[in-house]
Order: C-alpha cells, then structure tokens, then sequence
C-alpha cells in the first residue's frame, strides 16, 4: 500500500502546473496529495484511501478493516444523500513548514449540484503527506 501512495503522490507533484518553471510549494504537494486521497475513495478503492491515513503505530488488520468499511458507508450515504460526489477541487491550503503540517481546503461537487467546502488536516512525514 505504502508504495501504491508514494506512486499517488509522485503523480499528483508531476501533474501541478510547469508554465511557472518554480519547484511547488509544500502546501501545493499537500493539496495534491489529498485530492488524490479522495480521487481514490471515490474511485472505490478503499484500501488505498485508508492507506492514505497517518498511522503512526501499526494498526490491526480488524481496525483497517473498520476505517475501510467507514470509508464505504461515507461514500453510500453521500449517493443517497446528495447523488454522490461527482467531483473534487482543491480550493486552497496552508501549510506549516516548521511543524510539517498543511490544512487543505477541497470542494466537493455533488451530483445534485450542490457543494461543500471541506478542510483536510495534513501532515507530512519522511516526505509524504497523509491525511491525519
């Protein structure tokens, strides 16, 4: 799983804007890296998005199990609520470079044309960010 996301992650920094030619920022690989998250969840790749969790002891397999059938239950109660969410955009993010930290702000479109805005706490370590 670790491998899968570093892959996400390298993706999501190759995929930022190159006409500015200047490395991005912390809060831009940040904002990336939760999109992607949630570009895998609603992609129904659970697993993957539980992956995406900071986790820093090693959980058992009964809890991942659990956060990956929340993960589900989330993503049905949004279809039956809202028609599901159709789309994600990155709206903004912060990022504390002392503390290796970000907020990412993220819009969700739904499919019955409303939106929200949500904040996605990050945090990075040994060069990824995850979601906290």
């Amino acid at each position: 799983m670790q491998r899968v996301w570093r892959y996400v992650v390298l993706g999501a920094v190759m995929s930022l804007p190159m006409a500015c030619k200047k490395a991005p920022t912390p809060a831009e690989i940040a904002a990336h890296a939760a999109k992607g998250y949630y570009d895998q969840l609603l992609a129904g790749k659970y697993e993957d998005f539980v992956a995406g969790t900071y986790m820093p002891y090693k959980i058992p397999d009964s809890y991942r199990k659990q956060l990956e059938d929340n993960a589900r239950m989330f993503v049905a109660q949004q279809e039956q609520e809202h028609r599901g969410i159709k789309k994600v955009k990155i709206l903004d993010a912060k990022a504390d470079t002392l503390k290796h930290v970000a907020n990412v702000y993220l819009i969700f479109e739904y499919g019955d044309s409303t939106r929200e805005e949500v904040c996605v706490p990050m945090v990075e370590k040994k060069g990824v960010w995850y979601t906290r």
